[in-house]
């Protein structure tokens, strides 16, 4: 707790002052926490002084609240961008990073509790930085951070404001943040140590190395590959659910399974049900072979039941045309990868009620080259520049339609917004190109297998 006080008054963070009449005064409050490794293993332990910002009021306490965070696919392009050309990545945390950013509004929060001034105990501190737990405080980091890297010569990108690269004639470093968790990588690792090295003098320092452990990612890194994975998040969650000794089963639905309200099966606790939803969600980030299971799952939260329990603890041990049972839409799937690498995928019940298989492909495979289209925007940050991009679907009608610039009268009620796919087409931006039902890779997130 000293050594988080110590930080306030190396940064600066406030003030000692007297408390000024109608000004609302924000409550603060000490949270401890273990640091864990990869491993499950605690490495060290953290307090954090956090302001209780749900007090706060828009247009007085706070403006502006939104900062820019990395998207999981974002990751994935980064992975396999660096595996391919051989670059190592590193990883760093930085202490207490909120601190550094300067706030524009007038800000007061009380006094830590058991660290409250001896002689003036009933003043306040007036921030000058941000404080962790401030609506305004990942905005005024990440601008601190952004401005501190832009001068320093790195270039930030214009679709992904997170990522930063830095040439040098014929090597480059690239860098990838994500609140206070920071990636870096290059062509020469020199490149890395000088980073390390510039951000060390700017800002404290609390771990540096090889990336191994990323927003719950285990990744490890060969010469030739990389692998993520989430094994220690699910032995957790297992443990958590009890259900660590339950007996394993080969797939995550059974083939013959169909879900539906099924108003006769009993009730079930709607928090316990919401809680696997939202932990089997994120480890999708690495699972795709369960997406398809979890997104089906997550339909019925507002009433789950017995049948719907039971689907999802099974998940624990391309467009079906109307696959939902309920309103009678189409899922669609799609999977997107680079050089070989998975890096995107998707499973999701579409808006609308298509009346035909060739318009619930025509319009998954629009929403497919929506996601192409920013990866290929993301790749032009790292100088990748690519055309003629193959999208393969199995339907030779929704082909037809993206190619034939005649609206024919079975396609004249979908929404204008899917039909941008045919201007991409003609350009040549993509490729759209026939694959057999078989070899159909994205049934896993359309269809129980």
């Amino acid at each position: 707790m000293r050594e988080e006080l110590d930080q306030f008054k190396k940064n600066e963070v406030w003030m000692l002052v007297k408390p000024p009449t109608n000004k609302v005064v924000i409550g603060v409050k000490w949270v401890f926490k273990n640091k864990l490794d990869e491993q499950g293993k605690v490495v060290r332990n953290k307090t954090r002084l956090v302001a209780k910002g749900y007090s706060q009021q828009e247009g007085i306490d706070f403006t502006e609240t939104y900062a820019p965070v990395a998207r999981l696919e974002a990751i994935r392009i980064l992975l396999a961008f660096a595996t391919y050309n051989n670059i190592k990545l590193f990883q760093m945390d930085v202490k207490s990073a909120f601190l550094s950013g300067f706030i524009k509004e007038e800000v007061y929060v009380e006094q830590p509790p058991r660290f409250e001034s001896v002689d003036f105990p009933q003043h306040i501190y007036k921030l000058n930085k941000a404080l962790y737990g401030l609506k305004q405080a990942p905005r005024a980091w990440y601008e601190c951070l952004s401005s501190f890297l832009l001068e320093n010569g790195f270039q930030r990108g214009n679709v992904d404001t997170t990522l930063f690269l830095k040439d040098y004639s014929n090597e480059f470093i690239m860098v990838q943040i994500y609140v206070d968790d920071i990636i870096s990588g290059a062509t020469n690792e020199i490149l890395c140590k000088d980073f390390s090295s510039l951000m060390q003098k700017e800002f404290k320092m609390s771990m540096m190395g090889e990336l191994k452990f990323f927003l719950g990612l285990q990744i490890k890194q060969t010469e030739d590959k990389t692998f993520i994975h989430q094994s220690k998040y699910v032995r957790e969650l297992l443990k958590r659910f009890k259900l660590d000794e339950a007996k394993p089963v080969s797939t995550p639905m059974h083939p013959t399974t169909s879900l539906g309200l099924d108003k006769e099966s009993n009730p079930v606790i709607i928090t316990e049900y919401r809680q696997m939803i939202g932990s089997l969600l994120y480890l999708t980030a690495s699972r795709s072979d369960i997406m398809f299971s979890v997104c089906l799952c997550t339909r019925f939260q507002a009433d789950p039941r017995e049948v719907h329990l039971s689907a999802i603890k099974r998940i624990f041990s391309d467009a079906d045309y109307a696959g939902d049972k309920v309103e009678r839409k189409s899922t669609r799937g799609g999977c997107h990868f680079m050089w070989g690498n998975l890096i995107s995928w998707m499973s999701k019940k579409q808006r609308t009620i298509a009346l035909s298989t060739a318009e619930a492909e025509y319009i998954s495979t629009a929403q497919c080259c929506s996601q192409l289209l920013w990866i290929r925007n993301q790749l032009a940050h790292y100088e990748i520049l690519e055309n003629n991009i193959p999208i393969f679907c199995d339907n030779n009608a929704a082909i037809s339609l993206s190619k034939n610039p005649i609206l024919h009268s079975r396609a004249k009620h979908i929404e204008i917004k899917h039909h941008f796919i045919r201007d991409h087409v003609q350009k040549g931006t993509i490729d759209l190109q026939f694959v057999s039902t078989d070899e159909q890779l994205t049934n896993i997130f359309t269809k129980t297998p």
